[in-house]
Formats: C-alpha cells, structure tokens, sequence
C-alpha cells in the first residue's frame, strides 16, 4: 500500500512559525514521524510539501494509478483552492483531510473547507498524531 502525504504552504516553516500553535518541532521532524508511522502499519509513505498550488494540483493528479490513498494538509489553501479539490476529484483516490491545529476553534475564514468536499475524514487538532490517525483511517478504508 502506498500513501502519497501531500503538505501545503507554509508547512515547511513549522518550528519556527507560530509556536504556540504548531509546538516547535519542524517540517522534517513530521516527515519522520510519517514515515515511521506508515513503516508501523507496513505502507509505504511518500511526503511532499510546497507552497504553490499549481505543485500541489500537479502531484495530486499525478498520484492517479500510482497510489493507493492520499493524506492531504492544504494548508491555507484548505480554505480557498478549487483547483485543490477539483484535482482530488479527477484523481478519484480515497483522501483524508489533516490539519495539526483545529481549524474550527480559530478564525472564521479557516472554517470553510473546500477538501472536506472530498475527503472521506477530517482530522483536526492533533498535531503530528493527526498524521499517524489518518494512516490507520486510510489503511482501514483500503483493505
């Protein structure tokens, strides 16, 4: 089983941005802790971050026949990219939506969420364990 772990802006500045909300390890400390994980659960995970939409529309449809789930957290883009969810559509590969803070207990505008539209679960509020949730959702979904 194959996992495509699809991270959006700004992720690549956790442990250093906003601390009180996002604690102060960093982006390649959840790439490890994601790998880890998956190795738990014997799937393969592949991690990719970026801060362009138009990279994150690309690889979630270049994941079509070549991975079994995907685990996205859009980041700021969860709240306003179609594109996004337009990709997750036409890639038709079970997603679960993750974001490390609850992004329902914070600004409105975080509360609207186009990849729910698509995703099959949210998990939200769980920091880096959020990650590890979303491995056991998806791997239950697939088998």
């Amino acid at each position: 089983m194959k996992i495509l772990v699809i991270n959006g802006p700004n992720l690549n500045m956790l442990g250093i941005r906003e601390k009180n909300l996002y604690g102060d390890k960093s982006y390649s400390a959840l790439v490890s802790f994601v790998k880890a994980k998956a190795k738990e659960h014997g799937v393969k995970a592949k991690c990719f971050q970026s801060n362009c939409e138009g990279k994150i529309v690309t690889r979630i449809q270049r994941a079509a026949g070549r991975y079994d789930g995907i685990i996205v957290n859009a980041g700021a883009y969860t709240h306003t990219s179609i594109a996004i969810l337009d990709a997750l559509k036409a890639a038709d590969i079970p997603a679960v939506e993750v974001h490390l803070t609850d992004i329902n207990a914070r600004e409105d505008y975080r509360k609207k969420s186009f990849v729910s539209e698509y995703a099959f679960a949210v998990i939200t509020g769980k920091g880096f364990n959020g990650y590890a949730e979303a491995i056991t959702v998806l791997k239950k979904r697939l088998q």
